[in-house]
């Protein structure tokens, strides 16, 4: 292994795959647990950078800002996600990696996806239910509810292309700031790895399924309420908006197209290409000897 301070990307390559075997190998019970905890992190990350950011994403000369805040807050919650610990079907994605070196079934793949997005799912919509329970959607009078509502209508009104492709780059970025924080070997090495990485995401607008399990719930919760949803009329949501935001059109308008998005985003473009630079040649030089031996 490297005596610097951080892997090099073929080693980096080797540490995901082996990653990618214990993360197949935990007991359900434990990959629904450590979903759930991954899809709560995501979705404190996700309220906190909208509180952070509501007022300045009102406004058109400051929305850039706004994102920028975002992302720089939300970035938190992949933080959390790596060293804390938990299960994200996003990252996850590299399991592909470990699949690609037939270390792992592509049966046992799926199984994980399945379980630990069902969990991120799980969590993240248990903390949208308490964000609208605890009355914080009051802050700046009423404009953060307001602005809970318009985010979480103009995701529902995304095109299934739209969705799909924004839900590529997110993944790209996601899957790159795991890859780079599991070649850290130290804390700040993995928070760096991190936050730049989705500071991009965030503040370029990509979509992310699991945040989006936190944040079009919380829309959907929230238009329960009279004042968050004038708030909401005044930020410049139409009634249309707010009648398209629903669970139906959450889960086929925004859910469906943004996973597969995050799917091929962090498959394709992260872990194939990655197996294929690292690992594929490295496979094929040790058969070729082994025949050669024989």
């Amino acid at each position: 292994m490297s005596e610097h301070n951080y892997l090099s990307p073929p080693e980096i390559a080797e540490a995901t795959i082996q990653n990618g075997i214990k993360k197949t190998e935990l007991p359900v019970v434990k990959m629904i647990v450590l979903g759930i905890l991954a899809g709560a992190f995501i979705a404190f990350a996700a309220e906190g950078s909208n509180m952070a950011s509501y007022n300045l994403l009102s406004n058109i000369e400051t929305y850039g800002l706004g994102k920028a805040l975002s992302g720089a807050i939300f970035s938190t919650g992949l933080m959390l996600v790596l060293i804390a610990g938990g299960e994200l079907f996003t990252g996850n994605a590299t399991i592909i990696i470990s699949v690609l070196d037939k270390k792992v079934s592509i049966k046992n793949m799926l199984k994980n996806w399945f379980f630990v997005y069902c969990g991120n799912f799980i969590g993240a919509v248990f903390v949208a239910y308490m964000m609208v329970k605890s009355g914080l959607f009051n802050s700046g009078a009423n404009e953060l509810g307001g602005m809970t509502i318009k985010i979480a209508s103009s995701k529902v009104g995304l095109t299934f292309a739209q969705g799909f492709y924004l839900g590529i780059m997110c993944n790209w970025l996601v899957c790159l700031a795991v890859w780079m924080a599991t070649g850290a070997k130290d804390i700040t090495g993995k928070i760096l790895s991190v936050f730049f990485t989705i500071w991009l995401f965030v503040t370029s607008g990509f979509e992310h399924s699991i945040a989006n399990m936190y944040y079009i719930p919380a829309g959907i919760l929230a238009k329960g309420n009279e004042d968050w949803v004038g708030a909401a009329l005044n930020l410049g949501v139409k009634m249309k908006g707010l009648n398209s935001l629903n669970w139906k059109n959450f889960i086929i308008k925004n859910l469906i197209p943004v996973t597969f998005g995050n799917i091929v985003g962090g498959v394709l473009f992260v872990g194939m290409a990655y197996w294929y630079v690292y690992i594929r040649n490295k496979n094929l030089s040790h058969e070729k000897s082994k025949q050669k031996s024989s």
